[in-house]
């Protein structure tokens, strides 16, 4: 993953501009996982109830991954977000069915960022991994 190119949500770019977010270069981001297909012009906030996980068994964690953040900074007047890729990993059952992973800012009240579309419903096996892969060169993000 990600088969997609990465979509911001609308309410994101809403937020950036009303200062409704917090340092981003500083923020904590999450991965969560879902099938429930996205709306990039209206959903918001990540929540269970909208956007389903899988279960927190098998080695999906309760919302999701946390990536760590590579670099987060302004050149030539472009802010990038660089994130390291996270490994979702089935161990004692399977995880799924997801197509979606959703990046969202758990430290601002669960915002949505952007989501990526893994193009079809997927699960894993006990044993098996699912890497989302940021974009390093570009980052996950951009804005300018």
């Amino acid at each position: 993953m990600p088969i997609s190119p990465f979509y911001k949500y609308h309410s994101f770019i809403d937020e950036l501009t009303k200062g409704g977010h917090p340092n981003l270069a500083t923020s904590t981001y999450k991965v969560a996982l879902t099938n429930a297909a996205p709306s990039v012009a209206t959903d918001t906030t990540w929540n269970a109830g909208t956007a389903p996980p899988p279960t927190n068994t098998g080695g999906y964690p309760a919302g999701g991954n946390i990536p760590v953040v590579v670099s987060a900074g302004t050149t030539s007047g472009v802010f990038k977000v660089v994130l390291e890729d996270t490994v979702f990993a089935a161990t004692g059952a399977g995880i799924g069915p997801f197509r979606y992973a959703l990046l969202y800012l758990p430290s601002n009240g669960n915002k949505l960022v952007g989501f990526y579309d893994n193009g079809g419903v997927t699960s894993l096996a006990n044993f098996e991994t699912l890497t989302v892969d940021f974009d390093g060169p570009l980052g996950v993000y951009s804005l300018q």
